[in-house]
């Protein structure tokens, strides 16, 4: 009785699973979408459709797979350990680049908040050493960084759903109907346009149905928690990006580094669109201490199981991966300087469609897999059925993001994952080894 009362319901885990998701990756996307327009919100109903898909088909995985590691456990099923190590390093690379965007974003809102004017390579550098920060402050462990990043992301989630909740007294359906297409682009083109900056803010949705030993009666709540908490997330993406695109003008938005603490300024006066602002890169960097940590955690995973070199592996007394931790930021500091941009919004599109594309290679790998899991779980043939066509049009969603994610990014993407292969090439001899 004592473990059941441990564990949490259903209600529990819906709200979990959507505070998770919103992290940081939303503060910087009223900028983006303001830059198509408020037709975006036909993206944010394609992917709201799209990433329920995802989460409701890796609360399947997750529920059916005995296999740990995550997407790259799902991955072996159907394409063995070439499969695992491909959706492990393309989900690594995503985060390193993820987190520089994330990085981006507390820059974006610092300049505003101070009321800075950088140069690309003023921003970079400052970039570069919120990284830094972000990463030596994690040399304590997990517990620390646990603590602060529960704490700092609630200066998100409250004046984001503030916004949602009461933004609509300061709302004007003319300035919101002036915005809708600004720069008169085909339709499709215009939908296109926004999609990965949709799913930009979805990213993270496989990690919500990882504990399935903490909730009670799994199998029935996980799915159900995973698709309330991505369509509790959902809503309040769509209404808190719409409703600011009717209380700031479309052409102040585009141009803005602190888009919500715009609004908040508008609203009420500057003062307190500073105190969001500052909440905001409270936050950022809030979130970007435990995504630092979490990437150390998913090269050491990786490491321990022989994908990664055994430099990711290496833990402190206090179990932090110190120096893997160091060779990820190593690597974080030369991409930022791969990636200067003439402004701050452009470079942080780029980051954001690279990291998109390559999230999406593990995310693909698992929707594919999740026939053979049902099969070898042995569940029941019209049960497997609806879930396989669920996955099915997760991975078409997947693939329509990856063609939104535009030329660049998947050029870039391409060239990745085409590396992985040659350095699986390098590692795959050990695997054979242990299967003679």
């Amino acid at each position: 009785m004592s473990t059941a009362k441990n564990k949490m319901g259903v209600v529990q885990l819906t709200i979990l699973t959507a505070v998770n998701m919103m992290g940081s990756g939303i503060i910087m996307l009223p900028t983006k979408l303001a830059e198509v327009g408020t037709i975006s919100i036909v993206s944010w109903l394609v992917t709201a459709v799209g990433s329920m898909a995802l989460a409701w088909a890796f609360a399947k995985c997750g529920m059916f797979s005995k296999k740990s590691g995550g997407m790259g456990g799902y991955a072996e099923y159907a394409f063995g350990k070439a499969g695992n190590f491909m959706a492990n390093y393309t989900y690594g690379v995503s985060l390193l680049i993820a987190n520089i965007a994330i990085a981006i974003s507390a820059v974006g809102y610092g300049t505003d908040l101070f009321g800075a004017s950088l140069s690309p390579v003023a921003i970079c550098i400052a970039t570069i050493a919120v990284l830094w920060v972000c990463t030596i402050a994690n040399f304590g462990g997990a517990r620390i960084t646990g603590q602060i990043s529960g704490i700092t992301v609630w200066g998100v989630i409250i004046p984001v759903v503030g916004l949602s909740i009461f933004g609509w007294f300061w709302f004007s359906p003319s300035m919101y109907a002036e915005a809708w297409n600004p720069h008169h682009a085909p339709i499709f083109e215009a939908i296109s346009a926004s999609i990965s900056m949709t799913l930009w803010a979805f990213l993270g949705l496989e990690s919500a149905c990882a504990n399935t030993d903490a909730v009670e009666n799994p199998e029935k709540n996980v799915p159900i928690a995973v698709l309330g908490g991505t369509l509790g997330a959902a809503v309040i993406y769509i209404v808190s990006t719409n409703v600011i695109a009717g209380i700031v003008p479309n052409m102040d938005l585009a141009n803005s580094t602190a888009p919500f603490g715009m609004a908040f300024a508008h609203i009420f006066n500057p003062t307190i669109g500073k105190v969001v602002t500052a909440l905001m890169v409270i936050s950022c960097c809030g979130s970007l201490l435990g995504w630092q940590f979490t990437i150390a955690q998913v090269f050491k995973s990786s490491a321990d199981e022989g994908y990664f070199p055994r430099v990711f592996s290496r833990v402190t007394k206090a179990d932090a991966p110190l120096k893997g931790m160091l060779v990820i930021v190593i690597i974080q500091t030369l991409l930022s300087f791969m990636t200067i941009s003439p402004s701050l919004n452009r470079q942080f599109n780029v980051l954001v469609n690279l990291a998109v594309v390559t999230n999406i290679i593990p995310y693909i790998l698992s929707m594919a897999a999740l026939m053979v899991i049902q099969k070898a779980a042995k569940v029941a043939p019209a049960k497997a059925r609806a879930s396989n066509i669920i996955a099915l049009v997760g991975a078409l969603y997947s693939f329509y993001a990856l063609y939104s994610s535009g030329e660049q990014a998947m050029m870039y993407g391409a060239i990745v994952t085409f590396l992985g292969w040659t350095l699986y090439g390098l590692i795959s001899p050990r695997f054979e080894m242990r299967n003679v």
